[in-house]
């Protein structure tokens, strides 16, 4: 701590002496400098950066709030769509399975339906109609694959497949 207040004084006595050979025209303006510095200083540390930050919220927070009410507004209608209660999805019959088989291209080899569930085979399938269905199942009649069995036929593209469906009830998870 000596080494430290030894050179502050020699600090001291070296700005003394610098101040004591000037004239008091030449302190006066070195005074004079001194004091607009440290205002400049002062309004760019200090007051600009938060006269610009207040016109920046001020421009900024009419949006903000709009964006705020958007939201309580989303939050709202998905609390309204929470509530209400979900649509039951259609009973699954051969019929109606059979019909949707039908309209992608795809015959049934053997179809089984047991309550929620569905025993279904394919037999030299295209591929690309079966993963059609399947997707056209699960957002229309809450149909999930509980079990798969692909095998590749030797013609390009078709597939033998063995599925067990399973029908989920209104409002689960997809």
């Amino acid at each position: 701590m000596s080494e430290f207040t030894a050179k502050m004084q020699k600090l001291q006595a070296t700005a003394q002496a610098f101040w004591q050979e000037r004239t008091e025209q030449e302190r006066r303006m070195l005074t004079i400098g001194g004091v607009v510095v440290g205002l400049g200083l002062f309004y760019g540390v200090l007051i600009d950066p938060a006269l610009e930050g207040r016109a920046k919220l001020r421009k900024d927070l009419p949006v903000q709030r709009q964006q705020a009410a958007e939201l309580q507004a989303l939050g709202r209608t998905a609390m309204e769509y929470k509530a209400r209660t979900p649509i039951q999805p259609n009973r699954l019959s051969n019929d109606t399975l059979n019909a949707s088989l039908a309209a992608t291209g795809l015959k049934a080899q053997s179809l089984a339906i047991t309550g929620d569930y569905v025993k279904l085979e394919l037999k030299g399938a295209p591929f690309a109609a079966i993963a059609t269905w399947l997707d056209t199942q699960r957002r229309t009649d809450a149909i999930a694959v509980q079990d798969a069995n692909i095998t590749a036929t030797a013609t390009p593209g078709m597939v033998d497949a063995t599925f067990t469906l399973q029908q989920r009830a209104a409002g689960a998870a997809q």
